[in-house]
């Protein structure tokens, strides 16, 4: 049974797009979206005191499972966003987040994404009691 956890506050990540991160019509081009989340859960575990190296050298890593997004409107060359990420839910195999791109007070892209433990051979793992107590 997945739980409802609201213990952290929302994590909050810094981003600025430059040239790199813009398609030929000058705005971010959409498969940049997900790295710049992907860096902000990677801060977000990182902070609560999540070591992904330790975990991977016990032979677990994160990954990701689901992603459900919207892009909302662009974001553009030189604009400074921020990503808000936060736990929607939790349970002995799953862990949900909510991800939230902004300009400003302004929504950009929004996503809920899925991700689970694997094994070193490929197959699903309960989440750590350790991990699972940090979030």
């Amino acid at each position: 049974m997945a739980t409802d956890t609201h213990d952290h506050p929302i994590h909050t990540y810094p981003v600025r797009v430059y040239y790199e991160d813009t398609d030929m019509g000058g705005v971010v081009y959409h498969a940049n979206y997900l790295k710049f989340i992907e860096r902000a859960r990677s801060d977000y575990v990182r902070q609560l005191g999540n070591d992904q190296n330790a975990m991977r050298d016990a032979g677990i890593v994160w990954v990701v499972r689901r992603i459900e997004a919207d892009y909302l409107t662009t974001a553009k060359f030189e604009d400074e966003l921020t990503v808000e990420t936060e736990v929607v839910s939790l349970s002995g195999v799953r862990l949900t987040m909510g991800q939230l791109i902004k300009r400003g007070e302004t929504e950009i892209f929004r996503a809920t994404v899925t991700a689970v433990c694997m094994n070193a051979l490929g197959k699903p793992v309960r989440l750590p009691a350790e991990i699972r107590a940090l979030l």
